[in-house]
């Protein structure tokens, strides 16, 4: 079956660097994702766009390429509840990876089982409406009723300005709840402002909530070329994202996580190189203390507490 990527989306930057910072033993990529390839794994038809074909053996390559040692594979909105792609990535991976999926209220006992088997660890509820359709809070509340026997925890995805609207769901859900890239504040407003001091409220208030530090290559404004028209973090890219990251690092430091969110799906802009965004982590975690928990220490608690 052949898919016709959505007009106007880049493709993923094939020509990473290597970063500069060197990662510490047992990192985790603990976001990023699969897509298809199409002709193995079809889109869903309820899809809100089509990405690029990104397979599990360039992420693979990716993770090596950077210096991680696992992935965190989330289900993409693209696959919708189809979770075939995800499920093949983690067999394949000699269990180096763990994954987060998407499921329906209609899913068996025994699915959930096979998916926990597979290396499943979580579900995502997805609330950015550009992305995906409106899913009842009764319907999502019963899911994730169904995984916390598992052990499993609900991944969040929403806007800074919807935390108000959902803040009561939020701190309903009855297991471990972790919001993707710090709920995407708007880093052109203080960070010392009321709208991030709010979802630092929420993490403060609710010790069950974890975050990702991720994704600066989606919340910047001043983007990843600085000083001489060079992507060079050092030089200053990214650099509107660092205080927000590093004052959740800094406050929160057994609670955050970090990812690559490969293979960058829905940017139109820029697609950033994965080495500059692995030299992005030092400046929010600018100890090795704080590089292990975030790195290694963290995702292993949360993914692998076997090891």
């Amino acid at each position: 079956m052949t898919f016709e990527k959505t007009p106007g989306w880049l493709d993923w930057f094939a020509g990473p660097s290597k970063p500069r910072f060197q990662l510490p033993a047992g990192a985790v990529d603990a976001h990023c994702h699969v897509f298809g390839p199409g002709a193995e794994f079809p889109y869903a038809p309820e899809r809100k766009y089509t990405p690029c074909d990104a397979s599990k053996h360039q992420l693979f390559a990716l993770r090596d390429h950077l210096g991680f040692e696992r992935n965190v594979i989330v289900q993409a909105t693209c696959h919708g509840s189809d979770n075939r792609a995800l499920v093949d990535a983690l067999q394949s991976s000699g269990g180096k990876a763990r994954g987060v999926a998407t499921v329906k209220r209609s899913i068996t006992d025994q699915e959930l089982q096979d998916l926990h088997a597979a290396g499943v660890r979580g579900v995502r509820f997805n609330f950015v409406k550009r992305l995906v359709d409106f899913t009842p809070k009764d319907e999502l509340m019963e899911i994730a009723a169904r995984i916390a026997p598992l052990g499993w925890h609900v991944v969040i995805y929403f806007e800074a300005v919807d935390l108000p609207e959902l803040w009561d769901f939020f701190t309903a859900l009855p297991t471990t709840v972790v919001v993707d890239h710090m709920g995407r504040p708007d880093v052109s407003k203080p960070v010392d402002g009321p709208e991030f001091e709010l979802f630092l409220k929420f993490m403060r208030d609710n010790p069950n909530v974890w975050s990702k530090v991720s994704c600066p290559e989606r919340l910047s404004v001043t983007g990843p070329k600085a000083l001489g028209g060079e992507p060079n973090l050092e030089l200053g890219a990214y650099r509107d994202v660092v205080p927000f990251a590093r004052r959740v690092v800094e406050a929160f430091p057994d609670r955050v996580l970090w990812g690559t969110d490969w293979p960058h799906p829905n940017l139109k802009d820029h697609m950033p190189d994965d080495g500059l965004l692995v030299d992005f982590i030092p400046h929010v975690a600018p100890t090795a203390e704080l590089q292990q928990k975030l790195l290694v220490d963290n995702p292993r608690r949360l993914y692998w507490p076997e090891l």
